[in-house]
């Protein structure tokens, strides 16, 4: 007779186990209710207690800090002790992103009910390859893809699938267009013969502004990086349509072949978008793959008063969108669609274990033929969860809010004098300026120490970046809590932190 307590190979007691594991007994969930409770409470008290976005510990000192905590323990401790541990050291020093005043990278403050969907994304730990790991989460993904690429304005034939984030959508985009391009030229199945000998030929277009992972996945995929070809862009920094079309005439006078074109949708320092209605027209004419990377500005499919910026967006072969920039989720939240989804059969590839043909012969729905990873989260339920609780209305007056916001600090910055600001009327939500004291001889210096001194400070985050090799600062504004004032706030430290420096120096 086998026992009523089961027990594993090395003899100990399978019910041993149960207050680790969120399962249907009693101690299983008696167990999650305590943890969740200690989580709570103590995520709680760090956000009631951060009085700015960032303790300002020095790196060397955090890093030191840190190691004398990070052990491997061998036996079970007490979760409570744990948080008491981690509240000095993790939790007080991560950068607090929902601060009002956390201005400086793309990199929202995370909307309630996406938090409460990454709970129960990590409860239910669905996994999204197979309709037998995911089969609510399957038909989920599916529904709101579809829902969402009517949003964008793409035909009844498109289709989607959630990813990591703007990187792997870009991956992705590229990746198809190589290869719909060398079946249409030459007729090659590049996933079964690899890339064909005329790969050289092959060319890529996008503004000298599109997002790195550009030039990143076109190497990946075999062709080098020397088959990107970077447009100039204009004093909006737009990619400069004239540009296109005499490159397009150069390059078709040295035998090359381009097959795609990159249009960005919010560049990651000026939030500018490329002219996407004029690039569709031109790859039109040419029978080219249009690849949008609307991974920033795609957020203003929401907005109310500036939706008619991404005009000419629904006219791509695939697009990039972020949901975890201007559509306020957690981290990771990337969406990847695609006009025509027949071209998804360029990626998939059947395994007898997970996604047989025979699945497939009997409508059964496996996600992972449309997708680069196997294993991936539910991120589809943080979107559903916030359009189901928030509605598209609200969403889309918290967009503006952060829009009105960037024009109104690009308005307060022009109006003083010791500023110079670069993009006078914000695409989107950011806004690159440069701090220039009439006695500083170093202004590049100035501005570094400046955006380094307000974060050790805790006073605010802000960002820096270049402009013609000079250092410049930068609001990425993606917080619709943050005010008008808040703005006012940290460009007068800013203007306190360069007064300082002007008067002697500053010491911390």
């Amino acid at each position: 007779m086998i026992s009523s307590i089961q027990k594993n190979s090395i003899g100990i007691e399978a019910s041993k186990f149960d207050a680790f594991f969120l399962h249907q007994g009693k101690e299983g969930l008696e167990a999650f209710r305590e943890q969740i409770d200690l989580v709570t409470e103590k995520l709680e008290k760090v956000f009631r207690e951060a009085d700015g976005p960032y303790t300002g510990q020095p790196p060397m000192e955090l890093k030191q800090s840190l190691e004398e905590k990070l052990k491997i323990w061998n036996n079970p401790r007490p979760l409570n002790d744990v948080l008491e541990e981690w509240e000095p050291t993790i939790l007080k020093n991560s950068l607090q992103v929902s601060h009002t005043k956390s201005i400086a990278h793309l990199h929202c403050p995370p909307i309630l009910p996406g938090i409460a969907a990454e709970l129960i994304i990590a409860a239910l730990n669905q996994s999204m390859d197979s309709w037998d790991q995911s089969p609510a989460a399957t038909y989920v993904e599916a529904e709101l893809i579809r829902q969402l690429s009517r949003l964008v304005g793409l035909p009844a034939s498109s289709d989607g699938v959630f990813t990591s984030g703007g990187t792997q959508s870009n991956y992705m985009g590229l990746l198809l267009a190589r290869d719909a391009f060398c079946e249409k030229q030459w007729n090659h199945d590049v996933q079964a013969y690899g890339l064909p000998g005329e790969m050289k030929q092959m060319k890529v277009l996008c503004s000298e502004e599109a997002h790195f992972s550009v030039k990143k996945s076109i190497s990946q995929l075999g062709l080098g990086e020397e088959a990107v070809i970077p447009i100039p862009s204009d004093e909006n920094h737009r990619m400069n349509l004239q540009h296109v079309k005499e490159t397009f005439t150069q390059l078709e006078e040295d035998g090359s072949l381009p097959f795609a074109v990159v249009a960005t949708c919010g560049t990651t320092d000026y939030g500018s978008i490329d002219p996407m209605e004029d690039l569709a027209e031109l790859c039109r004419e040419r029978n080219l793959w249009l690849h949008i990377d609307a991974a920033y500005g795609g957020g203003l499919v929401f907005s109310h008063e500036y939706k008619r910026k991404i005009a000419g967006l629904h006219q791509a072969d695939s697009i990039t969108l972020d949901f975890h920039k201007l559509g306020f989720q957690p981290i990771s939240c990337g969406l990847f669609l695609l006009k025509d989804r027949q071209h998804y059969r360029l990626l998939s590839h059947h395994a007898d274990y997970l996604n047989p043909e025979e699945d497939e012969e009997e409508g059964i729905l496996n996600l992972v033929n449309k997708s680069v990873q196997t294993t991936r989260r539910f991120d589809a339920l943080k979107m559903l969860l916030t359009l189901n609780t928030v509605g598209t209305d609200l969403l889309g007056k918290m967009v503006d809010q952060t829009m009105e916001l960037a024009e109104y600090a690009a308005s307060v910055l022009e109006e003083k004098s010791a500023f110079a600001v670069e993009n006078h009327e914000p695409e989107l939500t950011t806004v690159v300026f440069q701090y220039r004291p009439l006695r500083s001889e170093n202004v590049s210096d100035w501005n570094r120490k400046i955006q380094q001194i307000l974060f050790q400070e805790g006073k605010a985050a802000i960002a820096k970046t270049s402009v013609n090799g000079e250092t410049y600062l930068k609001f990425t504004i993606l917080n619709p809590r943050t005010s008008k004032e808040d703005i006012d706030k940290v460009i007068q430290e800013i203007e306190r932190a360069g007064t300082e420096m002007l008067n002697g120096g500053y010491q911390k």
